[in-house]
């Protein structure tokens, strides 16, 4: 009688508290900028595929700032008050970062954290490498190759201070990485642009200069930076493997990293 009297309350103690729903990892919104040019979406959305197949059993959903549907505050609201961590598709802090998104976030129901922008990271160097000599940068360069060689990082551009540091550093990188001069040039709101950075390393004795493009999809921006490449131009870091894993990367530490609360 004891050991039959025993069983369900054996059993019982087998159930977790919560009757065993275990609630699931917080939402993965990966936070787009939007553009007009139709190429953008199908990059991204090609990226949303490789983060969904690194991590098969995570929601991962998209937003956009402006100009494409779903725009980050529908993406938000459709969620309820699911929690979510938010990654922006973006390539370093500046006002996007510093303000739009958090504010978006602070709006929505259920708790979103923000996470750090994807640069400056080395799996952004190991893909604008991968770019490079699929555009036809030699791997292993010749030392007099080397001497003459150059890289313009072609960069959108903007006014805030953090974002042309978050640039320099990238460069930095890519420098180490390839063992010739990279300077970082933009496409607006900021200098040098690439036409004055193209000219400043030709006075260097610099003639094989080639463009690395350092944004994340097909656009206006990064088709004007190839067109005044001397040498040659890649292409947008786009939907490479890196760049998926720098996402879940970001995730991964957002969540890790603790929430500070106001004293």
């Amino acid at each position: 009688m004891n050991r039959i009297s025993t069983q369900p309350a054996d059993r019982l103690r087998l159930v977790p508290p919560d009757g065993g729903c275990r609630p699931g990892p917080p939402a993965l919104v990966l936070v787009a900028h939007g553009s007009r040019d139709p190429r953008a979406l199908r990059t991204v959305r090609a990226l949303l595929d490789q983060v969904r197949a690194l991590r098969p059993t995570l929601p991962v959903h998209l937003g956009h700032i402006e100009l494409n549907a779903p725009l980050l505050p529908d993406t938000l609201a459709a969620l309820g008050d699911t929690p979510s961590v938010l990654v922006p598709l973006l390539l370093g802090r500046g006002y996007h970062v510093k303000q739009d998104i958090p504010e978006m976030a602070a709006a929505a129901l259920g708790h979103a954290r923000v996470a750090a922008p994807l640069g400056p990271h080395p799996l952004l160097v190991d893909t604008l490498y991968d770019r490079l000599t699929e555009a036809g940068w030699h791997a292993a360069p010749t030392e007099a190759e080397r001497r003459t060689s150059a890289v313009v990082l072609a960069a959108a551009g903007s006014r805030d201070p953090d974002s042309a540091a978050d640039t320099r550093r990238t460069a930095h990188l890519l420098a180490d990485r390839l063992g010739v001069p990279v300077i970082p040039a933009y496409a607006s709101a900021a200098t040098p642009t690439v036409d004055t950075a193209v000219r400043a390393l030709t006075a260097r004795g610099r003639h094989r200069i080639a463009v690395a493009s350092y944004f994340t999809a097909p656009g206006r921006f990064a088709t004007e930076c190839a067109a005044k490449a001397p040498w040659l131009a890649s292409a947008p870091l786009g939907a490479h493997p890196s760049m998926a894993r720098l996402i879940v990367h970001r995730y991964d530490r957002a969540l890790s990293t603790p929430v500070r609360t106001a004293a």
